[in-house]
């Protein structure tokens, strides 16, 4: 899939900039391997709302405000992938997760306000040892997704 993401970018005349690390695990250890603030992490999670797996992007230096989803969708209940759910539906593993819906992962995409104002967004690329980091202009400029605001310090 990080093959898929570069040819992906490049196709869509997007400049990104690739930085292989050691494997990091959370949202901190990413930022701090690429020099880069915590803040402009784009932390990508996938959440069962009802039947359906969902794409949730935010700050990686906020937390996801389960309520904000649970109304946006009028559910009772919602819950995090487990780490099989993930390997089936996206072949990744907790922390890889980039974040895009179609055409990488076929899922419906939904972003945090939280994260449009910020000059660029980082992530792990389908991978704990490559981030990629772009501008946050052509970021939202690809994606397609609804924004509403699911996040909180």
């Amino acid at each position: 899939m990080f093959e898929e993401i570069k040819l992906w970018l490049q196709s869509q005349k997007i400049e990104f900039t690739i930085i292989q690390h050691e494997p990091t695990l959370t949202s901190a250890e990413s930022a701090k391997a690429r020099g880069e603030d915590l803040s402009i992490g784009g932390k990508a999670l996938i959440i069962k709302v009802g039947n359906d797996f969902k794409i949730f992007v935010l700050s990686a230096s906020r937390k996801i405000d389960s309520n904000a989803i649970k109304k946006q969708f009028n559910v009772k209940k919602l819950r995090f992938v487990n780490s099989d759910e993930l390997k089936d539906l996206t072949g990744l593993t907790s922390g890889a997760i980039p974040p895009f819906g179609r055409p990488i992962i076929n899922l419906d995409l939904f972003i945090d306000r939280s994260i449009q104002n910020n000059e660029k967004i980082a992530f792990n690329a389908a991978s704990l040892t490559n981030s990629i980091i772009m501008r946050m202009k052509d970021y939202l400029s690809i994606v397609e997704a609804e924004f509403f605001d699911f996040s909180k310090e």
